[in-house]
């Protein structure tokens, strides 16, 4: 997972506002933040900064856990990676055109036909992926379908 955040940072490193950072003063702590307005910050290694991007542009964002992908019609509103020590979370926002009841079906329903754990609690979509890691996916009402956050934890 560190991998995917160090790949995900290198087209905003040709950004400007980054300022470099010496070797000897990192570690390995990763750090990307992004909103549904197209501000993105990072903290890398080997530098860090902020950059602006059109707004909307990762409302085509192609997500997954082990295949399942965002409902048909869903928007990614934002995510949040932070890595340190190993151990790698990622937070996505999104956005549905359906009710949340059906938004918690679908995810339960495709993640069962791709023979992994997960279950409903409430308005929580809990299970493990393939690879052990835990998620979670909650959903709540908003005015036209539904809003959600996926929180994914990667231990290696």
């Amino acid at each position: 997972m560190t991998r995917f955040a160090f790949l995900l940072a290198l087209p905003l490193l040709a950004a400007c506002n980054v300022h470099g950072k010496y070797p000897k003063d990192s570690d390995d702590h990763v750090s990307i933040h992004a909103d549904e307005s197209g501000n993105i910050a990072f903290n890398l290694p080997i530098a860090q900064g902020q950059v602006k991007l059109p707004s909307g542009f990762m409302h085509n964002g192609n997500f997954d856990i082990d295949g399942v992908k965002l409902m048909p019609g869903s928007q990614v509103t934002g995510f949040n990676v932070e890595s340190h020590n190993d151990v790698t979370n990622v937070d996505m926002s999104f956005s549905a055109p359906a009710r949340p009841d059906q938004v918690r079906s679908y995810f339960v329903e495709q993640f069962k036909a791709k023979g992994i754990e997960a279950a409903l609690s409430g308005d929580t979509v809990t299970g493990k992926s393939k690879d052990g890691n835990p998620f979670t996916i909650q959903v709540s009402p908003r005015s036209g379908g539904s809003q959600g956050k996926i929180v994914v934890q990667d231990n290696d």
